[in-house]
C-alpha cells in the first residue's frame, strides 16, 4: 500500500500523511514506519472535516505569508510613478501589438498590416539613415575597416579623431559625463554657425541620452519646496507627454497653457499671464517650457513671439526650457526656425546676461532620425555656477551617456563640408529626406482638410499633424459610459477596423470639448495616402454610425 498524501489533524506533529478518498473506501490507512489503522465511519468523517478545515487554514497561513513577503506593493511603491502616463506608448499602442501578433498568428482581420502613425520613429517608417553617419559609425564600432578603400578619407578622420578621444582608442569605454570634449566643442562650433556667430562654451555643452535626458535632468534641479512653495512648471497645451511625465514622477506642478488652434497654434503672452496667475495662488511657478518646432502640433514659432516670450520670463523671472530637437523640420512658406539662444542673444546684455536658458537638440529628429542611438544636447546659459557644479555632479551618477550617441551627435554637428568626399551624398541625402518630409506635411494637410468634420492646420514644422475631430454626440455618450475618453474611443475603433495606429489628443491635453489625434507624417508617400484615405473613410462611416 502506498504511504499517505495528505496530512491529518490526528497525526499532530507526526507528520504522517493519509490519502482520504482511500480511508472512505476501505477504512484502513497505512501510516508509513507504523501500522495498518482501521477507522468507524463517523470516525473518517472527522478526519476529513478535520483535514478541510485545516487545508483552508493553511491556504490562508501561506496567502498571508506570500503577502507579508512583497516588500514593493502597488501600495507601497513611489505614490508618484502612478501619476505617470505616456500616451505615445499608451493603450492604443499596446493593443496595436497584440493585432500584429494575432496577425501573424492567422487571426482573420479587415486588412493585412498594423500601420503605426503614432510616433516619430523614422527608420522604422522606412526613412533610410544617412550614408556618412552610418560609415563613420562602422568604422567606430570596428576599427580595423579604417585599412578599407571602400571608405572616403573625410569618413575616416573623423572615426580616427572620435576614436582618439575614446579611452583605449574604443567607443565601448565610458568617457567623461559631460561628454567626449572634441564633441562638445564640435557641438559649440555647430551653435555658433547656427546662430550667425553668436559665442557657444564647449563647457556649457552637456551631452545626453536623447533630448528626454536632458529636459528631465533639468527639471529634477528645478524642482523643490512643499505646499505653495511646491515648483509650477508652464508647458503648452497640447503638449509632448515626457513633461507631463517627468512633472509628474517629480512631484512638481503642472501649469498649463494653451496654444490658439484658431491661429495655427500660436502662443499668446496674455495666456501665458493667466496661467502664471492662476497658478501663484497654489505653488512657485518657476520654469517655463517652449516646445519650437512644435510638438504635437507643428507650428513655428516668429521670432517676434519669441521676443515676447523672452521678456515675459524675463520679467516673471522664469527659467525657460527651449526643445528645439525639430530645428531643421520647417517646411511652411515664410515660416524659419530662430533658436532662443540666438534671439536672446541680440535682445541685448540686458537679457542675454541676466535670462537662464536651457535649451536642447537630438540625433532623434531632423533629417538624422536615428532614434536608437539616443545622441542629444543641451547648452545652459545663465546658469549659477554653484548650480552648474551640481548639475556636472548628478550627470555623473548616470557615467555617461552612450557613446555611439556621442559620435553621432559629433557627425551631426560637423557633417561633411564642399570639398570633402563625402559632401555630395551627404547634401543629396539630406535635401531628399527634407523636401520628402515638407510634400508629405502638405499633403496630410490637404487631404485631411477635405473630409467632412476634421480641420487640419498647416503643418509649419516638426512630424506631425494634430487635426481637430468632431464626434457626434451618441459616440461621446458611448465613451463616457465605457470610461474613455471621447477620442480614445474613436482611435481603438480606427485601429481595429483599419489597422492604423494613431494617438488620440487626449493624451497631449486640449481644450474642453475639443478632440484631436496625433499621427505622424513619416510612412512612405504611398503608404501615407493609403493611410489618409482609410481615415477618411473610417471618419465618414464612424459619423454616420453615431449619427
Amino acid at each position: 500500500m502506498l504511504p499517505c498524501k495528505t496530512v491529518l489533524s490526528w497525526t499532530r506533529g507526526t507528520g504522517n500523511r493519509c490519502d482520504i478518498a482511500r480511508l472512505r473506501k476501505c477504512g484502513v490507512c497505512y501510516v508509513p514506519n507504523l501500522f495498518p489503522v482501521s477507522f468507524p465511519s463517523r470516525t473518517l468523517s472527522n478526519l476529513a472535516t478535520a483535514h478541510s478545515g485545516l487545508a483552508r487554514r493553511e491556504m490562508a497561513e501561506n496567502e498571508a505569508l506570500s503577502r507579508r513577503q512583497k516588500v514593493l506593493t502597488i501600495d507601497t511603491m513611489n505614490a508618484n510613478i502612478k501619476k505617470v502616463e505616456y500616451a505615445v506608448r499608451g493603450p492604443i499602442v499596446q493593443r496595436a501589438v497584440q493585432i500584429e501578433k494575432e496577425l501573424k498568428e492567422g487571426v482573420k482581420k479587415p486588412f493585412n498590416e498594423v500601420i503605426k502613425a503614432n510616433i516619430g520613429d523614422a527608420h522604422a517608417m522606412g526613412q533610410r539613415p544617412v550614408t556618412f553617419f552610418r560609415q563613420v559609425l562602422a568604422l567606430c564600432s570596428y576599427p580595423e575597416l579604417l585599412d578599407d578603400d571602400k571608405f572616403p578619407e573625410d569618413t575616416k578622420y573623423r572615426a580616427q579623431r572620435i576614436l582618439k578621444a575614446c579611452g583605449g582608442s574604443s567607443i565601448g569605454a565610458y568617457t567623461a559625463s559631460q561628454g567626449i570634449e572634441c564633441v562638445r566643442q564640435d557641438v559649440s562650433r555647430y551653435i555658433e554657425r547656427r546662430d550667425g556667430g553668436v559665442p557657444c562654451d564647449p563647457d556649457n555643452i552637456y551631452l545626453t541620452t536623447g533630448a528626454s535626458d536632458g529636459i528631465v535632468t533639468m527639471l529634477k534641479l528645478l524642482t523643490a519646496g512643499e505646499g505653495r512653495t511646491r515648483t509650477g512648471v508652464m508647458i503648452p497645451i497640447p503638449q509632448y507627454p515626457l513633461y507631463s511625465a517627468a512633472i509628474a514622477e517629480l512631484g512638481a506642478v503642472q501649469l498649463n497653457y494653451y496654444l490658439d488652434e484658431d491661429k495655427c497654434w500660436g502662443l499668446d503672452i496674455s495666456e501665458l499671464q493667466r496661467s502664471l496667475q492662476a497658478a501663484s495662488k497654489h505653488c512657485n511657478p518657476r520654469v517655463l517650457c517652449i516646445i519650437n518646432p512644435g510638438n504635437p502640433t507643428g507650428q513655428v514659432q516668429s521670432r517676434e513671439r519669441i521676443e515676447d516670450v523672452i521678456r515675459f520670463a524675463a520679467k516673471e523671472r522664469l527659467f525657460l526650457m527651449a526643445d528645439e530637437v525639430y530645428q531643421d523640420n520647417v517646411y511652411a512658406e515664410g515660416c524659419k526656425f530662430y533658436s532662443f539662444k540666438k534671439v536672446l542673444y541680440e535682445m541685448g546684455p540686458e537679457y542675454f546676461n541676466t535670462v537662464e536658458l536651457a535649451s536642447f537638440h537630438s540625433t532623434s529628429k531632423c533629417y538624422m532620425g536615428e532614434c536608437g542611438m539616443r545622441g542629444g544636447y543641451m547648452e545652459v546659459i545663465n546658469m549659477d555656477s554653484e548650480v552648474k557644479a551640481q548639475l556636472t555632479k548628478l550627470v555623473s551618477v548616470r557615467l555617461c551617456p552612450p557613446v555611439p550617441g556621442q559620435a553621432l551627435m559629433a557627425l551631426v554637428t560637423n557633417s561633411p563640408q564642399p570639398g570633402e568626399p563625402s559632401h555630395a551624398q551627404f547634401l543629396k541625402e539630406r535635401t531628399a529626406t527634407l523636401g520628402d518630409l515638407a510634400q508629405k506635411a502638405k499633403l496630410t494637410e490637404e487631404i485631411l482638410n477635405t473630409v467632412p468634420g476634421i480641420r487640419c492646420n498647416p503643418v509649419q514644422g516638426a512630424m506631425y499633424s494634430f487635426p481637430q475631430i468632431t464626434l457626434p454626440e451618441r459616440a461621446i455618450r458611448e465613451a463616457k459610459e465605457k470610461g474613455q475618453a471621447p477620442d480614445m474611443f474613436y482611435c481603438m475603433k480606427l485601429l481595429e477596423e483599419t489597422g492604423i495606429c494613431l494617438v488620440p489628443g487626449s493624451g497631449f491635453g486640449q481644450k474642453e470639448g475639443t478632440y484631436h489625434f496625433r499621427m505622424t507624417i513619416l510612412p512612405p508617400a504611398d503608404k501615407l495616402k493609403i493611410l489618409l484615405s482609410k481615415v477618411k473613410e473610417f471618419h465618414q462611416r464612424f459619423t454616420k454610425c453615431y449619427s
